[in-house]
């Protein structure tokens, strides 16, 4: 629940679970703890002048916050993780040097390109099918250059 005041706004930014697709004005029937992303343009009603802000429906009404860089809410509907970058807000995307599931890491950093199988004294057209489709799979992935 969000509470008045200072509290408010610390319960609206540790709780950042935001409420669907950006809008222009507020929602008709808006519950206590309710959080919102107001549309970058076109705000309205006690949303005006807000544009782009995150908003907190709490006892004292509307609060708003202004993002910056690096905020990571989740979108309540999906489950999919938003980030602020750069000035707009991005959807399901991830940053990471490395990803690591039970202390393996399973995801680096790109590796360089790897050339498709040529030449040799016996050509296996399906091994040679298998390899280049292999490959396209982790270059579309990112997990190899092109």
């Amino acid at each position: 629940m969000i509470l008045p005041g200072a509290l408010a706004m610390i319960d609206l930014l540790i709780n950042g679970s935001v409420e669907g697709v950006p809008i222009a004005a507020p929602p008709s029937s808006s519950s206590l703890g309710g959080l919102y992303r107001v549309a970058s343009t076109g705000a309205s009603g006690a949303f005006a002048g807000h544009e782009g802000s995150l908003a907190g429906y709490g006892v004292g009404g509307w609060r708003f916050v202004a993002p910056v860089e690096g905020m990571r809410p989740t979108e309540r509907t999906s489950g999919v993780e938003l980030a602020f970058r750069g000035g707009a807000w991005t959807s399901g995307s991830m940053r990471a040097s490395e990803v690591t599931i039970g202390g393996v890491k399973v995801l680096g950093e790109r590796e360089p390109a790897i050339a498709a199988a040529a030449g040799g004294v016996t050509i296996d057209t399906q091994a040679r099918l298998a390899v280049a489709q292999i490959l396209a799979a982790l270059r579309v992935h990112g997990l190899i250059a092109t």
